[in-house]
């Protein structure tokens, strides 16, 4: 088989670049090594930016989000039994952000690309990538019981971080840096509607808590624990019992309690590969960087990269000029730097480290209390949660 464009992966990021090269005239082939069953089932991000779902909206892929999706324009901080909202169109100049989880977003676009988009092969699973110095990669996959090759012109790595795609870069042509947190997060889905109409950040003795929502009828939540926490320890009744202790405020405020469906512990993370691209392999979203969720940048930057990626492979479409995809790296690194810079932020100054002292707690809440008292510092978050300029 050969394309313009392979695409390694048919998470968010592989999918999302598939429509807007379908929507340029460029012919690509995506490989997914899941069946489409479990790509649709993945539970990952909740929260898309401004820039996401304007990307979204110019592909096609947003009618259902924009009838089912909640729009929110602000979040809530908690510390010290106290509460103070971020306006974010306030602060922003009219941005914000949207409740839709990854999952839909992945349904959407799979269902269009079955639809009317270039070829999507479930179940075909990458074995490796070669040929990456040359004019032809080739990507070899299994699928339906034989191995088989894609013959490419440029192969695009969106298979994440244990994938094959940033596995063929050599060692020695990347740069590796990362971060391991001292905690995790235990997530829970419970069928209760959300205590709060927008996400509620609560910084707490006792550590770290946020409040989210999948639907109007679907709570998300999150708790900190210790890195290598088991669930099965966590009974519901003493998850909502810790959450009640960690939302408390002085006022008139209830947490709502209901059937908790489902539980997940997530480790965190801060990781970025550089460069993003070698020879014709290039690489995009969880395959060049990971970021704690407590930012809610993740699936956004995956968006980012592949519209950046997109813009490249049109221009040289109608150029025959590689300008683009030779700055594609550079142009991606530096909004991917400043995510991981704030998600860093959001993460250290919410989290409880277990080996903090009262100095480094004194130190949380003077940056919350600076948030709460200038309308600088709530302009800086407000402005790098509702998502900076793409490209």
């Amino acid at each position: 088989m050969r394309t313009t464009v392979g695409i390694v992966g048919g998470g968010p990021a592989g999918l999302l670049l598939a429509r807007l090269l379908h929507n340029a005239g460029i012919d690509c082939v995506v490989l997914e090594s899941r069946d489409r069953a479990y790509v649709e089932r993945r539970q990952r991000a909740g929260i898309l930016e401004q820039g996401t779902v304007d990307v979204l909206r110019e592909c096609g892929a947003a009618d259902r989000l924009d009838r089912e999706g909640l729009v929110h324009d602000g979040i809530e901080l908690r510390w010290n039994r106290r509460a103070h909202r971020i306006d974010f169109p306030a602060l922003t100049g009219g941005r914000r952000v949207w409740v839709y989880a990854q999952t839909e977003v992945v349904k959407d676009l799979i269902a269009l690309q079955l639809k009317d988009g270039p070829p999507l092969h479930f179940e075909a699973r990458a074995l490796a990538v070669e040929g990456a110095e040359g004019d032809r990669p080739v990507v070899r996959y299994l699928h339906q019981g034989r191995e088989r090759t894609l013959t490419c012109d440029w192969v695009v790595g969106c298979d994440g971080f244990h994938g094959v795609a940033r596995a063929a870069v050599p060692e020695g042509a990347r740069r590796t840096y990362e971060r391991v947190y001292p905690y995790s997060w235990l997530g829970i889905l419970a069928d209760v509607p959300p205590s709060a109409d927008e996400l509620v950040y609560a910084h707490s003795p006792r550590g770290f808590a946020l409040l989210s929502m999948r639907s109007p009828r679907v709570s998300r939540l999150y708790l900190q624990v210790p890195n290598g926490t088991d669930p099965a320890d966590w009974p519901d009744e003493r998850i909502w019992d810790e959450l009640d202790a960690r939302f408390a405020i002085d006022g008139d405020w209830k947490l709502e309690r209901g059937p908790v469906t489902q539980k997940s512990v997530l480790p965190m993370r801060s990781f970025v590969t550089e460069p993003m691209r070698h020879g014709r392999l290039l690489l995009a979203g969880d395959a060049a960087h990971i970021v704690p969720p407590t930012g809610a940048k993740g699936l956004n930057l995956a968006a980012s990269d592949v519209t950046v990626l997109a813009r490249a492979f049109a221009h040289l479409k109608d150029t025959g000029s590689t300008e683009l995809l030779d700055a594609y790296s550079d142009t991606c690194l530096r909004r991917i730097w400043r995510a991981e810079h704030f998600s860093y932020f959001m993460t250290t100054t919410l989290h409880t480290d277990p080996g903090q002292g009262d100095f480094d707690t004194r130190l949380q809440i003077s940056q919350l209390d600076r948030i709460a008292a200038s309308p600088h510092a709530a302009a800086e978050l407000a402005e790098n949660y509702a998502g900076l300029p793409v490209g």
